[in-house]
């Protein structure tokens, strides 16, 4: 597995972007609506940064009600969803998505539950 990106809850992802363009030299690569939300991905070289501003509510809005902005969760690429998700079962790990589903920039991504992950949201994506 290779790090892919920190999904980061923010309440506007435009100034953030733009923020992190000026001072890391970051380029947005894709923005899309997804799931009620805004997203967009910046490219740091060896990762990207995923910001998740909320349009109609939903499990970010909540995020941000309790936490504020900040990271949300880790994503870790896999070449084979399916098959890191047996590994994390047979390891005791709870999974919020027993199966892959689809994600923002049409991949495939499932989330593992943080009291089994050290209280980290941890993600599988599979581009």
């Amino acid at each position: 597995m290779r790090f892919d990106h920190a999904g980061i809850a923010t309440d506007d992802s435009d100034d953030l972007a733009a923020l992190f363009e000026t001072v890391f030299d970051a380029s947005i690569v894709h923005e899309e609506e997804f799931d009620g939300m805004n997203v967009t991905f910046l490219d740091f070289g060896n990762g990207y940064f995923e910001l998740l501003e909320p349009r109609d509510g939903g499990t970010i809005a909540r995020y941000l009600d309790r936490n504020g902005s900040g990271i949300h969760h880790l994503a870790l690429e896999t070449d084979d969803i399916e098959a890191a998700l047996g590994t994390a079962r047979e390891a005791g790990i709870d999974l919020i998505d027993e199966e892959s589903r689809g994600g923002a920039w049409g991949h495939e991504v499932a989330f593992l539950h943080p009291k089994s992950t050290g209280g980290v949201l941890i993600e599988f994506v599979e581009h």
